[in-house]
């Protein structure tokens, strides 16, 4: 039997993928926005975790500054979602309009000579969009996704990336997942991998913003493995020239990490995802709004049992 909360939140993405999509776009991004005010005057614990994430990558924020700052990241967060719901009905040139691309030459090289890329991604701005964008404009896209509660729900996002023309594998109850990914880097993809946290005993810890933080080492460990290579990259929103409210995304595909080649293959894997850390850092503290992180990443935070709030 479901429990009936699983039964809300399966209601509540139906909705969303229907009557969202059939409202005016103006409309919906004006319903999103209120429903992050009401959050975030509620003040629930994904809130309270977002604040406090912001408050260690912002220190010199007042209080009126960050609860300011606190709004906004809801608004950017709700705003994922609403062009979650909205995006299979994008046209193509619509999809185009949507998205700004910084620093893709080299990636497209590494594509064009027949070699895969790895992404080593941050929860910025909108992934989604971003990986519809890539598999028409770029290569084919690869990835990982959490599995979400109830599975309901995550059968829907599956099928919703899936219909994006992304492949999807299950980060668990689906196998040796890096085997798999490892099956897909035998040739010019891209695989973006959601990695500026992990809690598991598997995470790597790195500073992120002047703080302990443990991130996935499944970017660079894949790097290592298959000679691929391995790109940090951040997106943000920004307005669109010549509007008061419509906004695009912005992909930064920051500077290739380089393989020290010396020491064991987990030091280089650290020293990997440290760079891939520092370059996700200046974004996060350049765009902290787009940061949609509701989790604790931050080793300071990990022993508290604040509930996670899965994007």
């Amino acid at each position: 039997m479901r429990r009936p909360g699983d039964v809300v939140a399966v209601a509540g993405f139906r909705l969303g993928w229907g009557a969202v999509r059939r409202l005016p776009e103006r409309a919906a991004y004006a319903l999103f926005d209120r429903i992050a005010d009401l959050a975030t005057a509620r003040g629930g614990s994904g809130v309270r975790r977002l604040r406090s994430n912001y408050a260690r990558v912002r220190p010199e924020l007042g209080d009126a500054e960050l609860d300011a700052l606190v709004r906004r990241g809801m608004r950017s967060y709700m705003r994922y979602y609403c062009e979650a719901f909205r995006l299979p009905d994008r046209s193509r040139e619509d999809l185009d309009r949507g998205v700004r691309v910084v620093g893709d030459a080299a990636v497209r090289a590494e594509l064009a000579a027949g070699r895969p890329v790895i992404c080593f991604l941050g929860h910025l701005g909108n992934w989604d969009t971003a990986g519809a964008w890539g598999t028409r404009k770029l290569a084919p896209v690869v990835t990982v996704a959490e599995r979400l509660e109830p599975e309901e729900v995550y059968a829907e996002f599956l099928a919703f990336r899936e219909s994006l023309g992304m492949t999807i594998l299950p980060l668990t109850g689906g196998g040796d997942v890096f085997a798999q990914l490892r099956s897909h880097v035998t040739r010019p993809v891209i695989v973006p991998l959601l990695a500026d946290r992990d809690l598991t005993s598997r995470g790597i810890e790195v500073d992120l913003c002047g703080h302990p933080a443990r991130v996935a080492a499944g970017p660079a460990a894949l790097a290592l493995a298959t000679g691929a290579a391995l790109h940090p990259v951040s997106i943000r929103y920004e307005l669109v020239p010549g509007s008061a409210w419509h906004r695009r995304i912005v992909i930064t595909f920051h500077d290739r990490v380089c393989d020290p080649r010396r020491g064991t293959t987990r030091e280089r894997a650290v020293a990997m995802t440290q760079q891939c850390a520092d370059a996700l850092g200046g974004a996060i503290r350049e765009h902290t709004e787009d940061w949609h992180m509701l989790q604790r990443v931050f080793v300071e935070d990990l022993d508290e049992r604040t509930p996670a709030v899965a994007p």
